[in-house]
């Protein structure tokens, strides 16, 4: 597969987010660079998953020039991020009941934080687990 753009961007009291100039509305964040980063491959694993179970063209790289020369980019850090699905753990599609109004939390709160349901739902859980462990 090939490398993507991905920019890095940081507001004041926020995480380092992550957005890919290739695949609007695939984003992700982190509490540190490291955790961005990390977080960029998964987001972009999954985005790309999920358009190619539902045939969607898988778009050409843009050239790092034509990126950084939009205006909107000025003071982002851009990283690379291999779309290679394949190597990181399998994705799996899941049908889950929630209650509606649940539901409707859960999408605040991931468009608040810039994440993707998929994304915020993995997050919670992966914190919820983290705990257990501790």
């Amino acid at each position: 597969m090939a490398n993507y753009i991905a920019l890095v961007h940081k507001d004041p009291n926020s995480e380092y987010g992550v957005s890919f100039p290739d695949f609007p509305g695939c984003i992700t964040a982190g509490g540190t660079v490291d955790e961005a980063k990390d977080l960029a491959q998964e987001a972009l694993a999954l985005h790309v998953a999920g358009m190619l179970a539902d045939n969607e063209a898988i778009p050409t790289p843009s050239r790092l020039e034509d990126i950084l020369a939009d205006p909107e980019n000025v003071g982002v850090v851009a990283i690379l991020v291999v779309a290679a699905p394949e190597s990181l753990p399998k994705t799996v599609r899941v049908n889950i009941s929630i209650p509606e109004t649940t539901l409707r939390q859960i999408d605040a709160a991931a468009r608040k934080q810039g994440l993707s349901r998929s994304s915020f739902l993995v997050r919670a859980a992966r914190r919820v687990l983290e705990e257990a462990r501790g």
